[in-house]
């Protein structure tokens, strides 16, 4: 009797790791809020279950602020036409989205980023724009 309870207890558990990883976007950002973030593409990490951009912008004194972009997983953004090389290191990309509820940890759930050097555009909504 004690075994089956104890694979019981240690199946829920084992199923419970992924949902916690997995968060709500509104726990950690301010959804009802947008910013803009301009700079240059440091890493583009493209996994599950949330891609990453990172990139640095320089503030109004010159210091280098390094923003945390995240992102759908892999397979949402492939439906959208993201690739793994889409963008790459040292793109000059423009960002909107929620900020972060902690503006100290310099974060945004990302809804829109544009490559201005070709007019590549892609919206969480609507996908790719044309260029």
């Amino acid at each position: 009797m004690k075994l089956p309870l104890l694979s019981l207890f240690a199946a829920v558990f084992a199923a419970a790791i992924p949902a916690y990883a997995h968060h709500s976007f509104g726990a950690f950002y301010s959804e009802e809020q947008s910013i803009t973030v301009d700079g240059k593409l440091v890493a583009f990490l493209y996994r599950n279950p949330h891609s990453f951009v990172d990139l640095e912008t320089t503030d109004e004194h010159g210091n280098v602020i390094k923003w945390a972009a995240e992102w759908g997983g892999s397979g949402r953004l492939s439906r959208i036409g993201v690739l793994p090389d889409t963008f790459q290191r040292g793109d000059h990309v423009i960002i909107t989205g929620a900020p972060g509820r902690d503006p100290k940890e310099h974060r945004i759930h990302l809804k829109t980023i544009v490559r201005p050097s070709d007019g590549l555009k892609f919206d969480n909504l609507r996908g790719r724009s044309a260029r």
